[in-house]
């Protein structure tokens, strides 16, 4: 089988982390953060942020040819960013300058037991339009990958009506596609938007829808999102979730809606994957449709999380385990290894403070997997 092209496109940051102490595990928030505290870390880490290099060079890591597509300033940021993804193996041809605004960074606030915490400048990410897409470089690609249209401001205004246009067009080309979300905050301009509205606008011309349970929950049923939380009592919501009452109910609705294959992303228990049927999987990419169609058909699976050696940082491991997934998807493997690589993927990201230099290759999952790595089996039904 020809190896075949990715683009991974959408949201491109540079990524700030500082390194908390590796001896210190915190329960609740305002053990970290509180007016006067000054807190010592052991070191600071730049890397590259967003679902662009995320995903696109974690699929990269795997065997998959990508296509970088996102929109960068002309400021220092700009040049980090680009010298990091070169460095990482990446090619930065199809990323976008505009000298009128600055480049995204993202403060990244990742404690030792608590869920991640972010501080972002959007940047150059909300002047980002369909127009910026560079569709030549899609006609020979098999699938495109766009990630968080809830950080980017041109995505998520008039019911996401930019974001469905580039989606038909690319569509129109022949060409699978896969969105990723993001969770926003619910006080800004973002949040406020009308998720429901959009998700049901897009998902017919999606053929791999791939959000979190929190991010897809509040999107679809923000007071739901609600009762997760209270339920969670401060912990992740994803601790606390049933995929038979909570997660299946969002999928069955995402597949009435058109969605083809919904793979949601439940934290600590793991990742729920639903399919459509073979007729409809036969309108996915032409150089999909022929991969999925008949094995990945009428499918609900359900794939536990691995554990960690040890937990360094969760940045970017959700977007491992799409890169992962979506890697194996084209290259042939069946939806349960696909799904299982998966798990592995965002389970070694987590082992390193960065997004990349944590996630195995399928070759060292493998390893790990026949050397009995243990599961979590935290899957509450």
């Amino acid at each position: 089988m020809s190896k075949k092209i990715a683009v991974a496109a959408g949201q491109i940051c540079l990524d700030i982390t500082p390194k908390f102490p590796e001896h210190l595990t915190y329960e609740r928030v305002d053990q970290v953060f509180y007016p006067g505290k000054l807190s010592t870390m052991d070191g600071l880490v730049l890397a590259l942020g967003g679902a662009v290099p995320n995903t696109g060079l974690a699929m990269q890591k795997m065997g998959t040819e990508v296509r970088f597509m996102g929109k960068v300033g002309t400021d220092g940021f700009a040049d980090v960013l680009r010298r990091l993804l070169l460095e990482a193996g990446g090619d930065d041809t199809y990323l976008l300058t505009d000298p009128d605004v600055e480049t995204s960074c993202t403060m990244v606030l990742a404690p030792r037991g608590l869920d991640r915490m972010f501080l972002q400048v959007p940047g150059a990410n909300n002047s980002f339009t369909a127009e910026d897409i560079n569709y030549d470089a899609l006609k020979d690609a098999a699938l495109f990958h766009f990630g968080y249209p809830g950080i980017m401001r041109n995505f998520y205004l008039n019911d996401g009506e930019e974001l469905v246009k580039m989606y038909r067009r690319v569509k129109e080309l022949g060409v699978a596609t896969s969105l990723d979300m993001v969770f926003v905050d619910p006080d800004t301009e973002n949040g406020q938007a009308n998720w429901r509205q959009i998700v049901k606008n897009v998902i017919p011309y999606v053929d791999f829808f791939v959000p979190s349970a929190a991010e897809l929950c509040f999107e679809l049923n923000p007071k739901e999102y609600e009762a997760w939380v209270e339920r969670a009592a401060g912990r992740d919501v994803t601790e606390v979730i049933s995929i038979e009452k909570d997660i299946k109910p969002m999928a069955d609705l995402l597949i009435s809606w058109g969605a083809k294959v919904v793979m949601i992303k439940c934290g600590l228990q793991g990742l729920y994957l639903r399919t459509a049927s073979k007729d409809v999987l036969l309108r996915t990419g032409t150089q999909v449709s022929e991969l999925i169609a008949e094995s990945w058909a009428d499918k609900e699976l359900f794939e536990e999380s691995f554990v960690a050696d040890v937990v360094k940082s969760g940045v970017g491991a959700g977007d491992a385990s799409i890169g992962a997934f979506l890697s194996a998807m084209l290259q042939g493997y069946p939806v349960e290894k696909c799904l299982q690589y998966a798990t592995g993927a965002g389970c070694g990201c987590v082992e390193e403070y960065d997004s990349l230099s944590g996630v195995p290759s399928f070759e060292e999952m493998d390893a790990r997997i026949a050397a009995g790595w243990k599961k979590q089996g935290l899957k509450i039904d």
